[in-house]
């Protein structure tokens, strides 16, 4: 599998309290098998496969105060010099880059209004290998209350071509790759703003999307599952979505039948408020 272009998402992971119960609660819900436990001295993780093609990772919390959390991955070819372009933009790193067996190197960095995410430069491993299909990843963005230092950070680090939704009632940024056509079709993530429509304790987070087959069938069977409903199902320009946490308490949205980046996600979910808050925290490497 081709390696992943600088700053494009290329994994996902979340991190639980207990591994049996997150596999089969994500088994049941996106029809997930499991297998390719990591080395316990790189933590207990476990690789989920959807259609067997690995699609995400399950990552036993090692210290039950951090935060049960879903994390998202940008690629890079150079973990060290990635790194340095982070703090020179304002941000910090939260775990050092760090060799995980011949599978590739992972940091995890912050941005400079607090939002957690990592990077990994594949080796053996170059993540994703299915996307953008049900029971896949689709689409990350970060949610923030100082877009005004985030919005210039992203867009140093990896070079993204930011591009405004032409539309005064949201505050919306799409981001495409270096090297790319700025504009829906290329963008691979987004900017939203944290709006007095949230709970004034949510601190900035990154929220990642998994595509389905029926948003409202997979709200139900969320509940049926000991899950939650943070924004019931809605339609958006590119499908219906919603946003959900699972039984353990870690925050993601669902979006059926994407056609693109679903931009249109941060005007409804601002009109609608948010009934929950997402623990902000570490990923994990892949």
């Amino acid at each position: 599998m081709a390696a992943f272009a600088e700053g494009t998402p290329c994994w996902v992971d979340v991190s639980l309290p207990d591994l049996a119960a997150g596999r089969r609660f994500y088994g049941e819900l996106f029809g997930w098998t499991f297998g390719g436990d990591s080395d316990e001295a790189y933590g207990r993780c476990t690789k989920a496969f959807s259609d067997g093609k690995r699609v995400a990772g399950l990552v036993a919390k090692r210290d039950g105060r951090m935060p049960t959390v879903w994390g998202v991955y940008f690629a890079t070819a150079d973990a060290v010099a990635l790194s340095r372009r982070i703090t020179d933009a304002g941000g910090r790193l939260v775990r050092e880059p760090i060799a995980v067996g011949r599978s590739g190197v992972t940091a995890l960095a912050a941005d400079p209004a607090g939002a957690v995410f990592g990077i990994w430069q594949g080796d053996e491993d170059t993540g994703f290998e299915k996307k953008g299909l049900p029971g896949s990843f689709c689409w990350t963005e970060v949610y923030t209350r100082d877009k005004e230092r985030v919005d210039p950070f992203y867009e140093t680090v990896f070079g993204f071509h930011g591009t405004d939704v032409p539309d005064d009632s949201v505050d919306f940024r799409m981001w495409s790759p270096a090297g790319t056509e700025p504009g829906p079709d290329s963008a691979v993530g987004g900017r939203s703003v944290i709006t007095d429509a949230f709970p004034a304790e949510m601190p900035g987070h990154f929220l990642s999307y998994f595509s389905v087959a029926d948003c409202d069938g997979t709200t139900a069977t969320v509940v049926r599952l000991g899950g939650r409903i943070t924004a019931p199902p809605f339609d958006i320009e590119y499908g219906r979505m919603a946003v959900v946490v699972d039984n353990q308490g870690a925050s993601f949205a669902v979006l059926a039948e994407p056609r693109s980046a679903p931009r249109a996600a941060a005007e409804s979910l601002s009109e609608s408020g948010w009934r929950g808050l997402p623990e902000p925290g570490p990923a994990s490497e892949p």
